[in-house]
């Protein structure tokens, strides 16, 4: 071959396979690892509700560690393993571990996304995991247990009676809220707020206890470590039908994008991580 057309197919070669890869990255699933089990809900059903419902949005493969265990103090596998996030693009947290108060365990449970920098979903009683000491009042930055609640950007200790709750976003403009209605859900637990550590404020929630409306944050965001991982979390999703509800499940998948820079300022996915 002529050195000419020699190069000129290398030229072509190389553009070819740039190309290529281009377009395999853009397919390449992202790679999430769910975490669900512990006290108080119906995970065995809801580990299933969102692995199909992110699956089904999303060009994402879910893999889970999951425990049947229902005690505070569910016995995880990865727990004292700082390396168990390796090869995921994100962390989905929705186990109910509260009575787990280990420091080693909570800082190798943060250590992917407070050292590494990768991002992570947090969903309901994330928010009542991993915590000791006199969590009833609002901790300090400094304080040895103010991990878990840097991390999630917000403190919560409790919640009321399950009752209806409308949900106001108050950033509509956000890409993860960006033309999603507001809308009231089942009865469902309003988690309280004690402090806010950094979170951005998404959404909030109004519910009627008796004769009073009680009023609380219930979406947001959050940047963490010196990687500037982002978080994502809410304290809705007690109930599976809750859970299960379509515009649950497009929040936390809009969510999911934004965490791993794949959503678009519009909320719409970024080519190759859409709908299948």
């Amino acid at each position: 071959m002529p050195l000419m057309l020699k190069s000129l197919a290398s030229v072509v070669l190389a553009f070819t396979v740039s190309a290529a890869g281009s377009a395999f990255a853009a397919d390449t699933p992202l790679k999430a690892l769910l975490i669900t089990g512990g006290c108080c809900h119906d995970y065995k059903a809801q580990k299933d509700i969102l692995k199909s419902g992110l699956e089904a949005r999303l060009n994402i493969v879910v893999e889970q560690i999951h425990t049947d265990d229902k005690s505070t103090k569910p016995p995880f596998p990865h727990h004292g393993n700082p390396e168990y996030a390796k090869g995921f693009d994100l962390v989905i947290h929705n186990e109910c571990a509260a009575d787990i108060k280990d420091p080693a365990v909570i800082d190798a449970v943060l250590k992917p996304h407070m050292v590494d920098g990768l991002p992570a979903i947090n969903l309901h009683c994330a928010m009542h995991s991993y915590r000791f000491g006199d969590i009833g009042k609002p901790v300090t930055a400094s304080a040895d247990n103010a991990k878990w609640f840097l991390f999630l950007g917000l403190q919560s200790t409790g919640h009321g009676p399950q009752e209806p709750i409308e949900i106001v976003f108050t950033d509509a403009e956000h890409p993860i809220t960006k033309g999603i209605a507001s809308w009231i859900t089942i009865k469902e637990e309003l988690y309280n707020n004690i402090a806010v550590h950094g979170g951005h404020v998404l959404a909030k929630g109004k519910q009627k206890v008796g004769d009073k409306v009680v009023e609380n944050i219930v979406a947001w965001t959050n940047e963490v470590g010196p990687k500037k991982a982002k978080v994502f979390s809410t304290s809705l999703g007690h109930n599976n039908d809750t859970v299960a509800d379509a515009r649950y499940l497009d929040m936390i998948a809009r969510a999911v994008l934004w965490s791993t820079g794949k959503l678009n300022a519009d909320g719409t996915a970024a080519k190759g991580y859409g709908k299948k």
